[in-house]
């Protein structure tokens, strides 16, 4: 089976403003239109005005007929322009795209925006088992975590990774999915940077630090795309 390539996919009614967002963040712009991509400098991001754009992931391989056998048997699978969209258990939007991007992109392999450190896509999930199933059927292998722990992470060789959420473990608002940012201990002048890019703050949570200082916070984009930026 030939190399799968993830784009994250968020969606904008105005890719004026979200270019803008990203710019203040410190994402580097890869290409400015069609299709608008931008990079951390660990993943790829694609801002899609389209009016049926939804936040989700993309991942692109050369055939996608066994994978999609496979989903027919536990989902519906629908055809688009291109491809295939499913979604899994949560409503989570996956697009199953043939081919490969039509241009590589060089990314450097590790964070270098203002949010810090990625850490994949993290999906709170109301039944842990399908949604599993789900994304094993995906090429998705555990690596860390269990549903005791309330939290499972796996990853398919690509840059994003997913980390499936029991509910009710989250202290906090949930973006679904969400992008997960982990700065192990340095995350108060990330979230000082955030401040001063005027980035709006969803929600500052103190709720993990004993003394209740404000060390982890949820930003979200123009399109609904949130990012959990964590001190762990």
């Amino acid at each position: 089976m030939s190399k799968i390539t993830a784009v994250i996919q968020t969606c904008t009614g105005d890719l004026s403003a979200s270019k803008t967002y990203y710019q203040k963040l410190d994402f580097e712009l890869l290409s400015g239109d069609k299709p608008t991509l931008f990079t951390d400098g660990k993943f790829l991001l694609e801002i899609n005005p389209e009016n049926t754009a939804r936040i989700g992931l993309k991942l692109y391989q050369t055939d996608w007929k066994e994978t999609v056998a496979a989903l027919n048997k536990v989902t519906q699978v629908v055809a688009i322009e291109g491809g295939h969209l499913v979604s899994d258990p949560n409503g989570v939007k996956v697009y199953l795209m043939d081919g490969e991007l039509e241009q590589v992109y060089t990314i450097a392999g590790e964070s270098k925006a203002v949010p810090g450190n990625f850490a994949g896509l993290s999906i709170e999930a109301v039944d842990v088992e399908k949604t599993i199933q789900f994304w094993k059927i995906l090429g998705y292998k555990k690596t860390m975590g269990s549903i005791e722990q309330g939290w499972i992470a796996f990853e398919n060789g690509t840059s994003v990774g997913v980390s499936i959420m029991k509910p009710m473990v989250c202290p906090h608002l949930f973006f679904n999915p969400g992008l997960t940012f982990f700065n192990g201990g340095k995350n108060l002048p990330i979230i000082e940077k955030i401040k001063t890019a005027g980035i709006p703050i969803a929600e500052e949570i103190t709720v993990f630090n004993k003394e209740g200082i404000v060390d982890n916070v949820i930003i979200c984009d123009p399109g609904g795309l949130g990012f959990f930026i964590f001190n762990d």
